[in-house]
């Protein structure tokens, strides 16, 4: 067991709001001509990327076809609500439309699959049982989790859902734990102590524990849908699954997708992103603070949602923000948790001896950027003194 340090604060009275950014968080889809595939007039959209999840019981479902006419490529959307959050999903192609069809299904299969907010689901009654055998899909997500909990030292631990059951961010009932309650769950969160039996599928969590999975689902999920964009042969694609962004080969005439990295010092305005990066075959995907937190009413004080496993409290690394580019949604989606409880140092040496499979966009407290090499030519900020950190 680690030994784990804590922070001395005192309960506090709660002022219950959250904050949740912009359902719709694909804002515009980058369409350029392609033959003459696109109308007159269409721009070179950003697609704005950020982790956040809006709660609502609504479901938003629409869709947006254009068939081959005069040359045109064939492209579908669909907008829908799952996981907790807004989704798009776009693809070019001959068989756009039931690419899309099979991905929304796909995404509404994993959902119930994976909601700790699903009594029925295979999550729910893990929690529930303490143990039971994992379909495929889990097992795939359960297996990249035991890597990087390993890689990171710690940083990723699936096993601090009761820890996010504690603060109240899943089910908005915010606290700030007292001493006792917060020291009796930490000495559960540790991934090393799941029992995993990968012949016979079987996952036995250790007592007191719990698992979520949400802070690596979306990626999985977004992975499986570009394996479905190639199974249906399209030309192009991409997803914003609550902000991972996704993007399938380039946009339709060749050129990358641009994906606008959200200000964490002002969120809520659309136009001020921190940066943009451009991207083919690449999924984009952001965390910070500023997405999901609630306040203490007397003080102010702000408590957000992405918990140090060392400690128990809101990560406080330094980093504001942390964007993560890879081929791979899965570990993108992964690491931007990670790095973002790592801190600049940390990061940067992680990155120093896994820096093969993905790039970093890291904001400090500072509000100075610092991006990896690999992005050295395909980043730019206006606003931010910037910095590359390059391979030693």
């Amino acid at each position: 067991m680690k030994n784990r340090k804590r922070k001395g604060r005192k309960r506090k009275e709660i002022k219950r709001t959250q904050r949740f950014l912009p359902f719709i968080l694909l804002l515009v889809l980058a369409l350029t001509g392609c033959g003459g595939g696109a109308a007159a007039g269409e721009s070179d959209g950003i697609l704005e990327t950020e982790k956040s999840t809006g709660i609502s019981e609504e479901t938003a479902q629409s869709q947006n076809v254009s068939k081959e006419q005069n040359g045109e490529i064939s492209s579908a959307t669909r907008d829908i609500f799952a996981m907790d959050t807004y989704m798009t999903l776009t693809g070019y192609g001959k068989k756009c439309e039931e690419a899309l069809d099979e991905a929304v299904a796909e995404i509404e299969r994993l959902d119930n699959l994976l909601s700790t907010g699903n009594a029925e689901s295979e999550i729910a009654q893990l929690n529930q049982n303490g143990k039971g055998m994992i379909s495929t899909d889990t097992q795939v997500m359960l297996e990249e989790s035991i890597s990087l909990f390993e890689s990171t030292e710690g940083a990723f631990d699936i096993t601090i859902y009761p820890l996010m059951v504690e603060w109240g961010f899943t089910t908005e009932q915010y606290q700030v734990p007292g001493e006792d309650a917060l020291q009796q769950l930490l000495n559960n969160v540790d991934t090393s102590i799941l029992d995993y039996d990968a012949q016979t599928h079987m996952l036995t969590l250790g007592e007191g524990q719990g698992i979520d999975l949400g802070a690596i689902a979306k990626g999985y999920t977004s992975n499986r849908v570009m394996e479905i964009f190639e199974e249906y042969e399209l030309v192009s694609g991409v997803v914003s699954l609550g902000g991972n962004v996704q993007c399938y080969s380039s946009k339709i005439d060749g050129s990358p997708w641009r994906c606008g990295v959200v200000n964490p010092l002002d969120p809520d305005n659309m136009n001020n992103y921190m940066g943009i990066v451009s991207v083919v075959d690449k999924a984009v995907i952001t965390s910070g603070g500023y997405e999901r937190y609630f306040e203490d009413e007397t003080t102010g004080e702000k408590y957000h949602h992405i918990l140090n496993p060392e400690t128990g409290y809101p990560a406080d690394s330094g980093l504001i923000s942390v964007t993560i580019v890879s081929e791979n949604g899965m570990l993108a989606d992964g690491l931007s948790t990670s790095v973002f409880i790592m801190g600049l140092e940390k990061a940067e040496a992680y990155w120093q001896e896994y820096g093969d499979t993905f790039d970093m966009i890291l904001m400090t407290e500072e509000q100075e950027i610092y991006i990896t090499e690999g992005l050295e030519d395909c980043f730019t900020t206006q606003n931010f003194p910037l910095h590359v950190i390059e391979h030693k």
